[in-house]
């Protein structure tokens, strides 16, 4: 799985748990698991009100948790209009309650820090801040007696703050799989402009000189000189047959790996990565049976360096029968991970050697293939980097 790919399929995945999550029966059930601490405020209407009252504030309680829910379910859903309604109406039920429940309906807060935190993520500190402020005095503030709520305000806080802390990660999730996407985009782009330039080149000149050749075909047996006719159809057929083997080459080429497409890909990665790369203008230089094998190193290199590495510079050395990839990050053990070992059997099978290590600064993975090995390669079925 290219680079290309493998940024596609984590976004497709990312996506498909973030709807996973927002749809369904997983929308309600995780977040109603929590409302069993809701019974706190029941026993506080239990121990503060009776008869109608009391009745009363077991029904502001179930309307507290479809209000909660609801507004968690807009959130997901990006109903931003119908969650600031309910977020509001939180609030206005926290406040009724507390006629009933005394201290005990301030428990309503540590759910709304949770929302707080979703919808104002600016602002959270202030409003959390008020809520445990809130919390803790109402005793003294209210007349309804006893010492400080000290843990229902503990809660709000260490609620709001764990769950700033989701919410960042559920962002920096979003952030990755945008970048992904992004870097998805430009290499197909890359790709595309490739294979129009490789197919330009190819068909350029051999379409030229078939129309040519055909039109000369064509004069000639128009002045009944038939035998030279037939010889220039026949080379016009040899050239034809060429370039469509050169066109079926060119979209193999596509398909496969290759070091030309790699380091095209490389660059794109590295950039969306914030990383700076000093890559080869052209692949010329390496020795065209090892360039599909290079392109697999190159590959699991570049993976290593943006998955591992926290590299800030990363360069790539190409010579005939060798490739050196070599960043300014922390590297890792030599031989690590079953990416190294894969390529270090795939490497073997023509006779080469990898070796991986600490450089100055960082790391270096380099590959050597000495000129007395045999040339070939195995076959691309064979060819799979391990995950």
């Amino acid at each position: 799985m290219s680079c290309r790919q493998d940024a596609e399929q984590a976004n497709r995945d990312f996506q498909a748990r973030t709807a996973k999550w927002a749809g369904g029966w997983r929308r309600w059930a995780f977040p109603g698991i929590w409302l069993i601490y809701l019974a706190q405020t029941i026993g506080g209407v239990h121990d503060h009100s009776s008869g109608v009252g009391a009745a009363v504030g077991y029904v502001l309680v179930v309307a507290f948790a479809c209000c909660y829910l609801g507004a968690i379910g807009s959130g997901w859903e990006q109903r931003m209009n119908r969650f600031w309604w309910l977020y509001g109406a939180t609030f206005a039920l926290t406040g009724i309650e507390a006629v009933f429940a005394h201290d005990d309906a301030f428990v309503f807060f540590v759910y709304i820090a949770v929302l707080t935190v979703a919808g104002l993520r600016r602002y959270a500190p202030a409003v959390v801040g008020a809520m445990m402020l809130l919390t803790l005095l109402a005793p003294k503030l209210f007349g309804w007696g006893g010492s400080l709520d000290y843990n229902n305000a503990l809660a709000i806080v260490l609620v709001g703050l764990a769950m700033y802390g989701f919410f960042a990660i559920v962002q920096s999730n979003m952030e990755l799989a945008a970048a992904r996407a992004e870097v998805a985009r430009l290499a197909a782009e890359n790709e595309r402009s490739r294979i129009a330039r490789d197919l330009h080149d190819l068909l350029g000149h051999s379409l030229t000189t078939i129309t040519v050749k055909a039109g000369l075909a064509r004069r000639l047996a128009e002045r009944g000189n038939h035998e030279r006719a037939a010889e220039e159809i026949s080379e016009v057929e040899t050239l034809s047959r060429r370039t469509l083997s050169d066109v079926r080459a060119a979209v193999a080429g596509h398909r496969d790996v290759t070091l030309a497409g790699e380091l095209a890909t490389a660059r794109e990665v590295l950039r969306a990565a914030g990383m700076i790369a000093e890559l080869p203008g052209s692949v010329d230089v390496v020795d065209a049976e090892l360039s599909e094998l290079f392109g697999w190193v190159l590959r699991e290199a570049i993976t290593n360096v943006v998955r591992h590495s926290h590299a800030s510079h990363c360069t790539v050395l190409l010579g005939p029968r060798s490739i050196a990839v070599l960043d300014d990050g922390r590297g890792g053990a030599p031989g690590a991970g079953n990416g190294l070992v894969g390529l270090s059997e795939r490497v073997a099978a023509v006779g080469g050697v990898v070796s991986a290590g600490p450089a100055r600064p960082g790391w270096r993975l380099q590959v050597d293939v000495p000129a007395a090995s045999d040339p070939s390669l195995p076959d691309s079925a064979t060819l799979g980097v391990a995950q």
